[in-house]
């Protein structure tokens, strides 16, 4: 199977695992959120919103049920509240309830080398995520998002001149990650380590739903990655957009979901920059070469049928999925809504009904 190139103690950032979106799994369409309702309206530019603390109840769960078979489905989101505390009491009882915990869909990214072979490649990370031919980010980036970098550089990075040789989706991955721990927002909140240890404390099996890309040639996948091209500037131009005036509606949306407000979550996009970041890996020609432009696809369909075979198989299953394939009409709940099977949102609402159509790409 042709694939793309990591080794196992790879650095947070090296390579495609640490490519934004797709590290995250989020779908690679678009969402188009529904307007926020007059009364509530969202504070797109607010940049001082205040995160929530202490114990906070979380989202409810979603029902995805045929006949007396259960599948309940918690919607997670990054980033989180850093200082919430979640609640996990009913979370906790529907899983010591259940017969499986099926976990979201991932990608894994596997090199077809032994441990020697895997060190013999770590030299040749080194400078991955440099610019090709030694540019510089403003000999990459329009001299307009370079203007607003250098102002966003100097309030979250300070004088860190290292990241001028990056790719510019590199340095909005740190431009990002700097941005919202300023703002009391954390990436993964441990939503996921913690729905596992439950799973764990009460015996009941965790299902990994991993697509795995094998790498066959992986020092040579490298080479291709970093001599390559790869048009990442309007990923950079959408970060820039993000952190100087959406923190406050990320904030927003985070305290959505801490405090279990899903009339919020469902007002506010939940996309932000990622859609052009993914898209700046999956469409650049290497990304083809290698077989990796279609793997969010193919670990949606690996969860589908997984789910598919839990609700057939247990009375009862708990799952995660991003928030985004909870809600949008053509996220995987909606899909399954296609496939026959009824879904209630813990509010009553109906989240996955408005576009769903069987045979939803």
């Amino acid at each position: 199977m042709t694939s793309v190139a990591a080794a196992r103690p790879l650095p947070r950032r090296l390579m495609l695992a640490a490519m934004l979106a797709l590290a995250m799994g989020a779908p690679a369409y678009a969402q188009q959120a529904p307007a926020p309702a007059a009364t509530a309206p969202s504070q797109v530019t607010d940049l001082e919103a205040v995160t929530v603390s202490g114990v906070q109840p979380g989202p409810g769960l979603w029902k995805v049920s045929k006949g007396d078979h259960v599948m309940w489905v918690l919607g997670t989101l990054s980033p989180l509240p850093d200082r919430m505390q979640w609640k996990t009491d009913e979370v906790e009882q529907t899983i010591a309830g259940s017969q499986e915990v099926l976990g979201p869909p991932s990608i894994a990214l596997k090199p077809k080398a032994s441990f020697f072979g895997k060190l013999l490649l770590l030299p040749s990370l080194v400078g991955a995520r440099k610019n090709p031919d030694g540019q510089t980010l403003q000999q990459m980036v329009p001299a307009p998002d370079y203007a607003r970098w250098l102002a966003l550089k100097q309030q979250y990075l300070s004088n860190d001149r290292g990241v001028e040789g990056w790719r510019p989706i590199f340095a909005a991955v740190e431009l990002y990650d700097k941005a919202i721990k300023r703002h009391g927002l954390t990436a993964s909140g441990g939503v996921k380590d913690t729905v596992r240890e439950l799973a764990r404390k009460h015996g009941v099996r965790f299902e990994t739903v991993r697509y795995t890309l094998l790498v066959e040639q992986p020092r040579d996948a490298v080479r291709t990655f970093k001599s390559s091209p790869m048009d990442d500037r309007e990923c950079f131009g959408r970060t820039l957009d993000t952190v100087e005036r959406d923190m406050g509606r990320i904030t927003e949306r985070a305290n959505a979901w801490a405090t279990g407000d899903i009339e919020a979550l469902r007002g506010l996009s939940l996309n932000d920059q990622r859609e052009a970041c993914i898209a700046a890996v999956t469409e650049a020609g290497f990304a083809r070469q290698l077989g990796f432009n279609d793997v969010q696809e193919k670990a949606q369909a690996m969860w589908l049928v997984a789910a598919g075979q839990a609700l057939a198989a247990n009375a009862q299953t708990f799952a995660m999925l991003p928030m985004e394939d909870v809600l949008s009409p053509h996220g995987l709940i909606a899909r399954l809504k296609a496939q026959g099977y009824q879904v209630e949102a813990p509010d009553g609402g109906d989240d996955s009904s408005a576009a769903a159509q069987p045979g939803t790409p």
